[in-house]
């Protein structure tokens, strides 16, 4: 999902510098897997009469700036300027930790996290936007499929199994995402669009069951849209040959 982090330009009439882009992790959010560590960007472009000599962007969780859960360190930013304005980018790194430290998230992070923007002038004059925007920071997704048996008499029943599970940032594995709607979706063999069968909901271990009939060669897949805490995910779909 791809949202936009272009916030009004922060213009402030004591002549302080203005920032007015902000662009993290390409447009994208920040998916977190069980183990490995997530690296991104960012770019913040800001501008002054006197020349900028520094701009960063971090991010943080929580109810306000002053007393946040949950940061996000970036490393020194990289600066190119053209005249009064001056683009600077930098790279973050993020991975499922339960200790107190920056930089590593639990369960309790997932969701939606907030922007800071900051700006110097040469002349030292500073901007800060605690709250610029917002992205989500979400734990990783995978889902399953399998159809059987196979090959299959048209007309007999298939059997549509698989399981959506979704990164547990304490324990450092994969948990299944229970209560959870999932569509079944089928593309004939000689198509390219899937279209929807029925929905289901996950049991408590994220596990999926269904029977269909089975009417010509084709693929059978399983869909999750997402929330705001986990990504969207698609199974790759499994070919049935029926006879």
């Amino acid at each position: 999902m791809l949202f936009s982090l272009c916030a009004s330009p922060s213009a402030h009439a004591d002549g302080t510098p203005v920032i007015t882009k902000v662009v993290v992790n390409k447009g994208k959010y920040i998916v977190v897997g069980p183990t490995t560590v997530t690296k991104f960007s960012a770019e913040i472009t800001a501008s002054h009469p006197g020349g900028v000599s520094r701009a960063s962007v971090n991010l943080w969780h929580g109810a306000d700036y002053d007393s946040a859960d949950g940061a996000i360190s970036y490393d020194v930013p990289k600066c190119t300027t053209s005249g009064a304005t001056a683009t600077c980018t930098m790279n973050f790194q993020v991975k499922a930790d339960t200790r107190d430290m920056t930089s590593v998230v639990a369960n309790a992070h997932a969701g939606t996290w907030h922007i800071a923007a900051f700006a110097t002038g040469k002349d030292r004059a500073q901007t800060a936007v605690y709250d610029y925007a917002t992205t989500k920071v979400q734990r990783a997704s995978k889902l399953t499929v399998n159809a059987s048996p196979e090959p299959v008499k048209k007309g007999k029943k298939i059997t549509v199994t698989g399981a959506l599970t979704r990164a547990n940032w304490n324990t450092h594995a994969w948990a299944g995402y229970s209560g959870q709607s999932v569509k079944l979706q089928y593309r004939p063999k000689n198509s390219s669009t899937y279209t929807t069968l029925k929905s289901l909901t996950t049991s408590s271990t994220g596990k999926l069951s269904t029977t269909v009939t089975a009417t010509a060669d084709g693929y059978y897949r399983y869909r999750f849209a997402g929330t705001s805490t986990t990504p969207a995910a698609t199974a790759a779909g499994d070919y049935i040959d029926v006879t």
